[in-house]
């Protein structure tokens, strides 16, 4: 084997290393995993989640903090999130497998069969509901905004306070919705998450974000150009529209057993994972 032959193969080899990373499925589901269920030493419990949205999950490279392997990565992740997922995984017996899903592919992956469950920080939305079932919640927290320290906006205690400021949230979520409540507001395009919401801020791109109050504070954590603004006179919502619970397909065999987990765990405990979640989460 001459030179020049090694020398194809020596970089056909890195090419194949190099696109062995960790990817993130699409509305077609997990990437590289197996069907649901299917082990050699019991049946899993495929949950769903960004993996970008600290502190109730996001992506590290070890297992440090209790972080759990990602299916077909060699990251893991961890978060709050991810502690629930744990204890419903003990409670059922199951083998938790992590699958990194992009937030608009999350819907479409448990109703195609490709997840069992999503644990990703998403509320039981009436408009969801129309298409998947929720277990009871996990946790509930009120709306924020995210905005500049020292900023023009620091000192809001109103929504319409941000009148004639450029806001955005999330895509596919209520709180992209109630920015119409803000008179005056200039509505930016929907972003796919907070990270992107994050970059946009620190840019000057946008005037502030809506959140729940975890990521908010796990933003002024992580930046200290950040903070965030709780309202007097805040966002018509509903209890449901606060709240978090774990989604699951139409008359799923697991929704009471899990609901029997869920409420195995104190609201103590509740508030002392998510304090973790936000000390451990990774600084930007």
């Amino acid at each position: 084997m001459n030179k020049k032959v090694l020398s194809i193969m020596s970089i056909f080899l890195l090419v194949i290393m190099l696109s062995a990373g960790c990817g993130s499925s699409n509305n077609s589901g997990s990437v590289n995993s197996p069907e649901v269920g299917d082990t050699t030493e019991g049946k899993t419990f495929k949950v769903g989640l960004e993996c970008d949205y600290p502190p109730f999950n996001w992506t590290q490279l070890d297992d440090s903090n209790g972080a759990v392997p990602i299916d077909g990565c060699a990251e893991y992740a961890a978060g709050y999130d991810v502690e629930i997922a744990k204890r419903i995984a003990d409670g059922l017996g199951r083998e938790l497998v992590i699958v990194k899903t992009e937030w608009s592919g999350l819907l479409p992956a448990l109703t195609s069969g490709k997840i069992d469950a999503i644990i990703a920080g998403m509320s039981p939305t009436a408009e969801r509901k129309e298409s998947i079932d929720f277990s009871t919640n996990y946790y509930k927290s009120d709306l924020v905004m995210v905005v500049k320290k020292g900023g023009k906006y620091e000192r809001a205690t109103s929504i319409q306070d941000f009148k004639g400021a450029k806001v955005t949230a999330q895509i596919g979520t209520f709180h992209y919705t109630v920015i119409d409540q803000i008179e005056g507001v200039i509505k930016e395009p929907a972003m796919d998450d907070f990270s992107a919401m994050r970059v946009a801020l620190e840019s000057g791109m946008i005037d502030g974000y809506i959140s729940e109050k975890p990521e908010a504070v796990s933003a002024e954590a992580a930046n200290e150009n950040f903070t965030f603004v709780e309202f007097d006179d805040g966002f018509v919502t509903s209890d449901d529209d606060t709240a978090i619970a774990v989604g699951l397909v139409k008359g799923s065999e697991l929704i009471e057993e899990i609901n029997r987990i869920l409420a195995g765990i104190s609201d103590a405990e509740k508030e002392e994972l998510m304090n973790e979640a936000i000390k451990n989460q990774p600084k930007e």
